[in-house]
């Protein structure tokens, strides 16, 4: 008797939920070509490639400075005291703990690239929100899927793109 019941119930919820999922309206937007049409987007962009740029030269010259005492210590170690070995073996070791150091500040995971990305890109970031909300709440959307994020959309019909709607909003073309 509880088998019957519970198999009824699981049945009916089933069915009721393929009911409500029939229902469902669905929208796609292609975020990098909305992106890629927004002026302040392309500002940021190349001011954070000029950040990287300058911050991967430091990097080089850190590094190659840190080669150039690293060479001269290979080539010198053998006529070297045990005190001048232990002094540049320090020196270097010292060398590439600033190299790490300096990657993690500008490039780790809350370093300042990242930082500048978020500082720089949030305010576009909202700006498309807001029009694929707007968008979506016009056309009556349930859901909206980004094709250009992590979430991969292996098939969609081009009536559910609603990226040309956002980029009309955002006064784009």
């Amino acid at each position: 008797m509880k088998t019957r019941v519970f198999s009824f119930l699981f049945f009916s919820l089933l069915f009721f939920s393929g009911i409500s999922f029939g229902q469902l309206k669905i929208g796609y937007v292609d975020s990098k070509t909305i992106l890629s049409k927004i002026p302040d987007a392309q500002d940021a962009k190349l001011k954070l490639d000029g950040l990287i740029r300058d911050w991967q030269a430091e990097l080089n010259k850190m590094e190659a400075a840190k080669k150039v005492k690293q060479d001269d210590f290979d080539r010198r170690k053998l006529i070297m005291t045990d005190q001048t070995k232990i002094e540049l073996e320090t020196a270097i070791k010292n060398l590439d703990k600033q190299i790490n150091d300096y990657r993690d500040k500008k490039f780790g995971t809350n370093g300042e690239l990242f930082q500048k990305q978020e500082e720089l890109m949030k305010p576009v970031q909202n700006k498309v929100f807001n029009a694929i909300q707007e968008v979506a709440k016009k056309e009556d959307l349930d859901f909206v899927f980004d094709r250009s994020a992590s979430i991969s959309i292996l098939y969609a019909k081009d009536k559910y793109d609603i990226t040309p709607q956002v980029m009309d909003l955002l006064k784009l073309q």
